[in-house]
């Protein structure tokens, strides 16, 4: 490549990159992989070296990230939030390896003492404490100056607004990362689809998105976590390195990942990298990569930084969870909200071990912006166990015979005139006697976090609805044993089983049927509060506006999707059949007093004697609480069969690990 050529190149990539850091840092909806952007800049990279005279002054790889946005304040950083630079092969590790110590003038016999990092994928942020006391919050922004999101960081739960030191500093800057858990990622993006809002792409963009929004309490609405991972300006305190930077701070109760640790010289790196790509699908969080520091802060500030990003740190990147297939179809599916929601029918490829055969396509105007046709070469992208997605198609394969799927005018179900109601994005059926929002408000009803109907699964709800043996859930509480012999293969012991399943469901948890009514905007946990504050099924089909918003947690959208469900004649005579046939749900009482009362219990691996929804209520009941997740304030960890991460992370913080029959044998005592 000539001169002239490279300046073109060089030009080209630039308004490329800056294009895409303002899709990903500034809007949060970013249209390629971190992968595909990665190859862009390291192109410009490249060609900047080889052609320095043509560089630009301002070229993307002199910054980081994008400028804060207009509708929020700005905070300057007093030293400044680099990027890192990031390496994709073993080879790349060593080469870092050899320029620290070319730097550092040691020799390559010496090893050079590295603490490792799992590379959150997260939203970038700066907090600073003053004597102990935490003062503002900002993001990174384009390395210099960040957005104040003070109010939103506020409402972070792990994030401590206090520090439990008597010996905090004057000044304490540090540098963190705030991410949502794939968990409350795919839980959260379950409510946003039912609510006809475009759901979030991943989980940094959830996390994103929620701190950037301009009023705090929908932030604190969203169940944000956060790890801190290094220090900014420090006044009245000396750190030596980062592993005692650290530990010192997870004493003064911030939080910071624990799978984090000292290794010497490129092999340590090297085991510590091929570890956490092992762990990485059982982790509760989405990582990308680790993150490689030389310990030693002296020698961090011997060797100094770049421009953009500091030369004793690289972030190793895990290979992209991406393959490239084929649309076979696109097919609108109807869920039991009426929400229409295109799905792709895919070549099947394996990605991260699994074989994928179908990826959402979320919306119509996901759709259409993405301009995915029936026949498009596509990207998909599988991130832990969140369903795949279509990245992106490759009009550039196209050979003619592709062909867009319109938007539907009827549902594809029950052939009704389709809906979009104001300020959603979403179209829906709102027919109610529609089969499929139907069959999946059976399904959703049956399921084991509901009315757990074990055994009633999909296969057995088609059956039911195209022998026309059930219209509503009330139905189910009138089937025979007659009804289930008209099953195909359908035997004795199976058609008993189903109906003592059936009868079983009518002694149910009233937090779990008010769930399993599928009322929008009421998942687990709004659930859980409605039991609690009403008592019974009739108190809360008779609450007003001003009851509800008297509960925390329970805003105006909520309120009102629960009013308009109870206003509906057809939901009360659902309800009132139901009763009538013997369910009787029942108000969970939580002892105050009881035998777990202010501890928190984790659950992991396969429990035998007790299925994990039971041990987590048997814990509620009694007064504590059943935690996601391992942390310093965990008092047992209750593991089971073929354990996992929480397993490890327990005996890292020296939590009691005890088995289930040892779980069980503490209810036999007065105290635990």
């Amino acid at each position: 490549m000539d001169t002239k050529a490279a300046d073109a190149r060089i030009k080209e990539l630039y308004t490329e990159i800056e294009r895409h850091n303002r899709l990903y840092y500034r809007n949060d909806s970013p249209e390629i992989s971190d992968a595909e952007y990665d190859a862009l800049f390291r192109e410009l990279q490249l060609l900047e070296e080889q052609f320095p005279s043509s560089a630009l002054p301002d070229s993307p790889t002199r910054r980081v990230g994008a400028l804060p946005r207009e509708n929020f304040s700005q905070i300057p950083h007093r030293i400044a939030m680099l990027s890192l630079e990031n390496a994709q092969t073993e080879a790349e590790i060593a080469e870092f390896d050899e320029r620290v110590k070319r730097f550092l003038a040691i020799g390559n016999d010496e090893e050079i003492q590295y603490f490792c990092e799992p590379k959150m994928d997260g939203l970038a942020v700066e907090l600073v404490y003053e004597n102990g006391v935490f003062i503002t919050g900002s993001t990174r922004g384009d390395g210099f100056i960040g957005e104040d999101i003070t109010q939103n960081l506020r409402t972070i739960k792990a994030m401590p607004l206090r520090l439990t030191t008597t010996t905090a500093p004057q000044l304490l800057e540090l540098r963190g990362e705030v991410y949502l858990a794939l968990e409350d990622f795919q839980r959260l993006n379950a409510e946003r689809e039912e609510e006809g809002a475009q759901p979030f792409a991943n989980p940094r963009n959830a996390a994103a998105g929620s701190l950037r929004q301009l009023d705090s309490r929908i932030t604190a609405k969203r169940p944000l976590s956060l790890f801190c991972y290094g220090p900014g300006e420090v006044v009245g305190y000396d750190f030596d390195s980062q592993r005692k930077f650290l530990d010192t701070i997870a004493q003064w109760s911030l939080p910071v990942n624990q799978l984090s640790r000292s290794v010497t010289g490129v092999e340590g790196v090297l085991a510590y990298f091929r570890e956490m790509a092992e762990r990485r699908d059982s982790l509760e969080y989405e990582i990308d990569g680790v993150v490689v520091k030389v310990d030693s802060f002296p020698l961090q500030r011997e060797l100094g930084e770049k421009s953009r990003s500091p030369r004793w740190a690289i972030a190793f990147k895990f290979p992209p969870r991406q393959a490239v297939t084929r649309v076979e179809d696109i097919v609108p599916q109807v869920g039991r909200t009426g929400v229409i929601t295109p799905v792709a029918h895919l070549k099947p490829v394996e990605v991260s071990g699994v074989i994928v055969s179908r990826a959402t396509l979320h919306n119509w105007e996901e759709l259409q912006k993405k301009d995915i046709r029936i026949g498009d070469t596509v990207l998909i992208e599988r991130a832990g166990d969140v369903i795949p997605a279509v990245v992106r198609a490759f009009p550039e394969k196209r050979d003619g015979s592709e062909h867009s799927l319109p938007v539907p005018e009827m549902c594809p179900e029950c052939g009704s005139p389709v809906t979009k109601l104001p300020g959603e994005v979403a179209i829906r059926c709102m027919e109610l006697s529609c089969p499929a929002k139907i069959r999946q408000a059976i399904i959703h009803f049956a399921a084991r976090n509901a009315m757990d109907i074990e055994g009633l699964g999909d296969k057995y709800v088609e059956q039911l609805l195209r022998l026309e043996l059930v219209a509503t859930v009330a139905d189910l509480y009138t089937l025979s044993r007659d009804d289930f012999m008209r099953f195909e293969r359908m035997g004795d012991k199976l058609a008993e089983n189903l109906l003592n399943a059936i009868e079983k469901s009518k002694k149910r948890e009233l937090s779990r049927f008010i769930y399993a009514l599928g009322i929008r905007n009421v998942g687990e946990h709004t659930a859980k509060l409605l039991a609690a504050a009403f008592g019974s099924i009739e108190n809360l089909a008779g609450a007003s506006e001003e009851e509800l918003l008297s509960i925390r947690e329970i805003g105006p959208q909520v309120a009102q999707s629960i009013m308009a469900f109870f206003s509906n004649p057809r939901n009360r005579n659902v309800i009132q059949r139901m009763i009538a046939a013997g369910v009787k749900p029942f108000s969970e009482e939580k002892r105050l007093g009881g035998r777990f009362a202010g501890m928190n219990f984790v659950f992991t691996g396969t429990l035998s004697q007790l299925s994990r929804d039971a041990a987590k209520r048997i814990v509620e009941k009694e007064g504590g609480h059943a935690t996601g997740s391992v942390s310093r304030k965990t008092d047992y960890v209750i593991a089971g069969a073929d354990a996992g991460s929480k397993l490890g992370k327990a005996r890292e913080l020296g939590i009691q690990v005890i088995s289930e029959t040892e779980f069980l044998k503490l209810l036999e005592n007065d105290t635990p």
